[in-house]
């Protein structure tokens, strides 16, 4: 087995925090997660991937245990996160690297994919986002995310994550424990609370338009694919319909029982992601 290890890289002034996965030597794999989410969201994934690529996933600055923002609106928008995605490709030496994506991490990837590191991604995997959210959608992640709720034990935890990420549809029976573990902190008070920097939020509407941007996807050139939760608000059917003919005019695959967004935690996932890469690859 492919223990993971924890590192901490000092890139743009910030400690960046990273989960490695599998021998350095072995084609780079980014993994990059959601917007009040972790890098250890992709622990099923990573190590059924660690035997054939070197796997890479940060921690957002604001999110896990990575540093907080400085200046939250400049730090906390999609350009600055990418720009940090750079810094930590120059930290590994990585020429080229596939990109697997979620929802928030997704945007990233085609920022990175359409800027200037754009040669630097062999391939892009886009979880259940487009270059478009819509209002509603964002509208319910602002509601939830606003407000860090406060936990008394692990287990609440655990059910407030069960019962606000419901739409990540169909995980293994050690998902939702290890989530709560590794989505949570704990105050001063001893109560716990979610792992991130509540002011993501506030950069989040004090910069609306950095989660729209047709222009940078219709740049990306490097092989692509979309999924898409089937019940999603995030990704609809006709955001979909419009990034399959335009860009890099990706194929995409769907999850029928999920919304936004896909864990990508089970076995069959794992195996569709390394067929997705080995197509995208070739």
């Amino acid at each position: 087995m492919n223990m993971p290890r924890s590192v901490f890289l000092p890139l743009m002034g910030h400690d960046i925090h990273v989960m490695e996965w599998g021998d350095p030597s072995l084609p780079p794999l980014i993994m990059w997660h959601g917007l009040a989410r972790t890098g250890r969201d992709f622990d099923e994934l990573a190590l059924a991937l660690s035997g054939d690529y070197f796997v890479i996933c940060p921690d957002t600055i604001g999110r896990g245990l990575s540093s907080w923002a400085d200046a939250p609106n400049e730090q906390y928008v999609t350009a600055y996160y990418a720009r940090i995605a750079g810094a930590m490709l120059d930290h590994y030496g990585i020429d080229k690297a596939a990109w697997i994506g979620t929802s928030m991490g997704g945007l990233i990837g085609m920022h990175v994919a359409a800027g200037e590191n754009a040669h630097r991604i062999s391939a892009l995997i886009i979880n259940d986002i487009g270059p478009e959210i819509p209002d509603e959608a964002l509208d319910r992640i602002i509601t939830y995310a606003r407000e860090l709720p406060e936990f008394s034990r692990m287990a609440e935890a655990e059910d407030w994550l069960r019962t606000v990420y419901a739409p990540f549809g169909p995980a293994p029976d050690g998902f939702w424990p290890r989530m709560a573990e590794t989505s949570t902190r704990r105050r001063d008070d001893g109560k716990l609370t979610l792992h991130y920097d509540p002011r993501i939020i506030d950069a989040l509407e004090a910069v609306p338009g950095q989660l729209s941007n047709w222009a940078f996807y219709e740049r990306i050139t490097a092989p692509t694919h979309v999924l898409q939760g089937v019940q999603s608000d995030l990704l609809t059917d006709d955001i979909l319909a419009r990034m399959t003919d335009a860009g890099p005019r990706p194929a995409s695959s769907a999850f029928p029982d999920c919304g936004h967004a896909p864990t990508l935690s089970n076995p069959e996932d794992a195996a569709l992601i390394a067929s997705l890469l080995q197509k995208l690859t070739s």
